[in-house]
């Protein structure tokens, strides 16, 4: 496989690589990016193997919760200006309680719902683009439940830019809940507990912080345990309940949810734009561009 620039490029943002360790990781793994991180982490060459993909498109997370019942959404726009906007601000309230009302399975038959002033959701987003004059998305959305015994936790963190929604069942202490949306927002946790972690996942990674150890020269007898004292440093990195709670340094998050009687079960985050590559236009050059035109 032909080892593109962009691929390198890619590699790099990912890993804080070298851009000739990426290329020979990429040759090495025949342009399989996640063989090349592993690659790369296995030769230490790696300083952030676990750096989230770059948040790039804008808009905004928004949270309804309505008694047992709530959702999350994320809906892009192309600038930031047009996320603050009132206009915008409103069609992100109307989708979501179309969303809650009518709980669609996908973006897509979300799309084809006819909001409460009888207006089909596309046709609505379509008339928000041509009044505000941006490209807008419902980007996805996920719907919890609860009983009357359990609470949900909702944080917005920095006006939407990162959404999570917390289910904490058997206590009601919304408090407690929005406090582990805090932590979610701030450590970005991957799983609620281990037993959420695929057994694949745990061998692969079992698989890099072997080959690490070794090439670090450590002797062979002791590399099993070595290893399995680094997956411990992974689960806590991955696994909300394994984590050292924010608001308290000396607990974990396991033990801070057990003060409340209750159980994480589930969780949403989401940060604004990612995974979305971001275009890279020269905002000075795209203004004059428009007033040229404009003459």
């Amino acid at each position: 496989m032909a080892i593109t620039a962009q691929l390198v490029k890619e590699l790099r943002e990912k890993t804080g690589a070298g851009m000739m360790d990426c290329k020979k990781a990429l040759v090495e793994t025949n342009g399989d990016i996640d063989a090349a991180i592993d690659f790369l982490r296995e030769k230490g060459l790696s300083s952030a193997a676990k750096k989230a993909d770059r948040i790039a498109a804008e808009g905004t997370t928004y949270i309804l919760a309505e008694g047992n019942e709530a959702v999350i959404l994320e809906v892009n726009a192309e600038t930031d200006f047009v996320a603050k906007n009132d206009k915008f601000q409103v069609l992100v309230s109307s989708l979501a309680q179309t969303l809650l009302t009518v709980k669609p399975e996908s973006v897509e038959a979300a799309l084809e719902l006819v909001n409460a002033e009888g207006v089909k959701v596309a046709d609505q987003i379509s008339t928000a683009v041509a009044t505000i004059g941006e490209k807008i998305t419902l980007r996805r959305f996920e719907i919890k439940t609860k009983t009357d015994a359990d609470a949900f936790g909702s944080y917005l963190h920095m006006g939407g830019r990162i959404g999570v929604l917390v289910v904490l069942e058997g206590s009601t202490s919304e408090e407690a809940a929005k406090d582990v949306a805090m932590h979610i927002a701030a450590i970005n946790p991957q799983y609620v507990s281990r037993d959420q972690v695929s057994q694949d996942e745990i061998e692969r990674e079992r698989k890099v912080l072997t080959e690490q150890a070794l090439n670090e020269g450590k002797p062979e007898n002791i590399v099993a345990k070595m290893v399995e004292g680094r997956l411990g440093k992974f689960f806590e990195d991955i696994c909300l309940l394994d984590q050292t709670f924010v608001k308290n340094s000396d607990q974990k998050v396991r033990d801070f949810v057990k003060t409340t009687g209750g159980n994480v079960t589930s969780f949403v985050r989401y940060a604004v734009g990612e995974g979305i590559e971001k275009r890279e236009d020269n905002f000075a050059e795209e203004v004059m561009n428009q007033v040229k035109g404009n003459n």
